[in-house]
């Protein structure tokens, strides 16, 4: 990145002419705290989209004059078609539309459009003199800045502080367009009063009968409430107030939050209020993920007419309040149907929005995350995990009594609880509900129940017999030579103490050598050299390792991560069958010779340049020999649900557009291993690994039907179908099939290590599967079914 002679970009809005703004277009200014002027001829500013892909084009607006010392710079951007008021006279004039959440602004010293399209390769473009990514965007200095609104602008403070870190630097609040005459505006219309008097509105005519507010874009004055909480810390700050009447109306919310941006609202809790402002449907997240939209105030001014006033009772979330359906099947946008709140969950959320709710006794079935979250379940009998979660067996089911938690009470009064799976939060937990676009509804608690721990312990696996093949499979979560070694010894202990030291261990999230460093670096050596080392200093065998390192960048996964599956074997007790070969481009095929199944190249991966396998991981295969036994392993890492339409949104039911692609992938791994199983039909044939779906998705339904694969998942009690906790659904991405011949003779065990805990090495639990391979001797194998399982052979 060039160094700066002093000028930044000092704020960006994309909400111009959207629905509740003030501006008609959209702005960039720039800001230059330096002693001198700058002359800006043959600069640019430059937009991309928040995940720019390989083929996105830069869009550009040209800039010319001069910034003057401690001046701004005011660059006028595309025009909505709503909106009241014209920015003040540009100094520069462009037609970029730019996303109001999430999206990168770039301050360009040429007019050429950037080519970089990562967060690494624009700091290290020259031309580059400052950037800022916002919301979700890929590229951004340090950590993005909060997301952006249809009324909310990202800032620099007065100072123009430019730590090199866009979420320390930029804060969302009011937008202030200011040009180089230091024209602006307060994006009112000539200030709005105070207000005195209660107005004709009240909350639940502003909230209405359905998801958007009948009165969004418009400006109410004097709506009366009780403040029942208030957000004092990040960008998001403001307050909610609640009106103790009502209208007795189930579908409408009786509770309006008000938005002010990073100002400390001065209310407290308790305070009769009468507010005015704008009404704004703040819809967080990208358009495409078609996300709930939270119903506010913003600009708002208010009148304290009382204090210390009794709350409106907190609605209580008993096991039978929320409905068990989830959301109606509407084929398309819920959003203007009018709430059903008896009849569906999402419904009765909606219909609750910023109310105050709580729950009693409430059992934790998602655990503490990284951002101070953890989820609750006001249905304790729904779905019950055999360890205290929540099961997700199946779409039409979504387990509708799951809520998230998070807490307004500052840390310091009263620490965030690291709670695990199964633990309580006992007693009392209340607050308003909120909605995030990282997991839908949620209640941001006033008061917290006690944290209980219930003693959830990590599991061990049985002991294996010697003459049963062991394999494993485990996504290690973007395992580098840049983690800490405590990540790669939690591994091995998990690997040798608690799976007992298979075999074989599938890994997937094998990261190059350099980590999330993009910088061409692609083999592996080093991660696997390490957690092999790692893996013997706790107990284990001198396992020996084999993979395939990937084309750059081409695998998808953390960009520059180049993250492949790799197998670790015990070479005391397997030995692998190397043929030369095989490389990231190569498929491997199927060979016969005298009368041998085989592989053409072993490591080999799967039709490696089918469009399926597109910015995706690409199965590794491998020829393994056990006790003079073949067994053939397809370790898997399928397409990830990423960009897939949240249970949570406004589209019921959710587009799941992601599971085209693992669709694809399912049918190339299954036409590979009926390729074996036609050469052979006692072939041993293992298929693992993270296939990114569901045991009732079609992923699963293409690997296994018309006497395909066999998930020994499925013969587990539904209580125990899981190895992945998500938005507190206990629910099963990692799979491990084999052979339908085989099946009888295996044993399989999911491991929780990690999911249902709040320290994890892994975000994924491992599994273990355990089988005396076939030897392609009928005789031979009748007589080791009779011997080693009681008979139970395939009829």
């Amino acid at each position: 990145m060039a160094d700066a002679p002093g000028v930044v970009i000092s704020e960006v809005y994309g909400g111009g002419g959207n629905s509740g703004a003030t501006w008609r277009n959209d702005f960039i200014e720039l800001g230059n705290p330096g002693g001198a002027d700058v002359g800006l001829d043959g600069w640019s500013v430059q937009y991309l989209p928040a995940q720019p892909g390989a083929n996105t084009r830069a869009q550009v607006t040209a800039l010319s004059g001069v910034i003057a010392a401690d001046g701004r710079y005011l660059v006028q951007e595309g025009a909505g078609s709503g909106g009241t008021r014209d920015l003040p006279a540009a100094d520069a004039a462009g037609g970029i539309a730019m996303a109001a959440g999430q999206g990168t602004v770039l301050l360009v010293d040429g007019t050429d459009p950037v080519t970089c399209r990562t967060a690494a390769e624009c700091a290290a473009d020259d031309a580059v003199v400052d950037l800022v990514g916002y919301g979700a965007a890929a590229i951004h200095e340090t950590a993005p800045a909060p997301a952006g609104s249809n009324t909310a602008s990202l800032a620099r403070d007065g100072g123009l502080a430019d730590t090199d870190d866009n979420s320390a630097d930029f804060t969302a609040g009011d937008p202030t367009p200011t040009n180089s005459a230091g024209e602006t505006g307060d994006g009112g219309d000539g200030g709005t009063p105070e207000p005195e008097e209660p107005g004709e509105l009240r909350i639940h005519d502003i909230q209405g009968t359905t998801r958007v507010s009948p009165q969004a874009g418009r400006p109410v004055t004097g709506v009366p409430g009780v403040v029942t909480a208030v957000n004092t810390t990040g960008s998001a700050r403001g307050f909610w107030f609640q009106d103790a009447e009502g209208d007795d109306d189930p579908r409408t919310s009786e509770a309006l939050f008000v938005f002010t941006g990073s100002t400390t609202p001065d209310v407290a809790v308790g305070d009769e209020v009468l507010v005015s402002g704008r009404v704004e449907e703040y819809r967080p997240g990208a358009a495409d993920m078609r996300l709930q939209a939270i119903t506010q105030l913003t600009g708002a001014v208010w009148t304290v007419l009382s204090s210390g006033n009794t709350l409106p009772a907190a609605v209580a979330l008993r096991p039978d309040t929320v409905p068990d359906a989830y959301a109606p099947d509407a084929g398309g946008d819920v959003s203007g149907l009018d709430l059903r709140p008896d009849d569906y969950a999402l419904d009765f959320w909606a219909a609750h929005e910023h109310m105050l709710l709580r729950v009693q006794d409430a059992r934790v079935v998602g655990a503490t995350d990284g951002f101070n979250a953890l989820w609750i379940t006001t249905k304790p009998d729904q779905n019950a995990a055999a360890r205290g979660g929540a099961v997700y067996g199946s779409y039409d089911d979504a387990n509708s009594g799951r809520l998230k938690i998070e807490s307004l009470i500052p840390f310091a009064e009263r620490p965030f609880p690291r709670a695990d799976v199964g633990d309580e939060l006992r007693g009392v937990t209340e607050g308003p509900l909120y909605y995030s676009q990282y997991g839908g509804y949620l209640l941001r608690a006033t008061t917290l129940g006690e944290h209980v721990g219930n003693g959830l312990e990590r599991e061990t696996t049985s002991r294996g017999r010697d003459w049963e093949l062991s394999a494993a499979t485990y996504n290690v979560e973007n395992l580098s030579p840049a983690d800490e070694q405590d990540k790669f010894d939690r591994l091995a202990e998990g690997i040798v103490a608690n799976l007992r030291s298979p075999d074989i261990v599938n890994l997937e999230e094998i990261q190059d050598n350099s980590g999330p460093a993009n910088d061409g670096v692609v083999d592996a050596d080093e991660t696997l050299e390490r957690l092999v080392a790692a893996i013997k200093d706790a107990g284990g065998p001198t396992y020996h390792w084999r993979q395939i390192s990937p084309e750059n960048n081409q695998d998808g996964g953390q960009p520059g991560g180049n993250i492949r599956n790799a197998f670790l074997f015990n070479p005391a007790r397997t030995s692998f069958v190397d043929v030369a070969g095989g490389d990231a481009t190569t498929p491997v095929e199927v060979t016969t010779r005298r009368g041998q199944v085989g592989l053409s190249v072993s490591p080999g991966r799967i039709e490696p340049q089918d469009p399926a396998w597109r910015s995706s991981r690409k199965p590794l295969v491998g020829q393994f020999r056990f006790q003079g036994r073949d067994v053939f392993v397809v370790t898997n890492h399928f397409n990830s649900k990423g960009g897939d339409q949240p249970l949570h949104g406004t589209t019921q039911p959710p587009n799941r557009s992601s599971e085209q692609q693992r669709n694809a992938q399912a049918d190339l791994v299954r036409g590979f291993v009926d390729e074996l199983t036609a050469a052979d039909p006692d072939a041993n044939v293992l298929v693992v690994g993270d296939l990114n779906d569901f045991q009732f998705s079609r992923t699963l339904e293409t690997l296994t039907a018309d006497g395909g694969l066999h998930n020994p998942m499925t013969e587990l009690p539904a209580e125990e179908r899981y190895n992945y906790v998500y938005d507190g659904n206990a629910q099963a991405l990692d799979h491990m099939l084999v052979t339908p011949r085989v099946a009888h003779r295996v044993r399989y065990d999911i491991v929780h290590l990690n999911a249902e805990f709040h320290d994890q090495s892994s975000d994924h639990d491992p599994q273990v599967l355990r089988f005396r391979p076939l030897s392609g001797d009928r005789k031979l194998d009748r007589r080791e079914d009779n011997q080693y399982y009681r008979g139970n052979g395939p009829r």
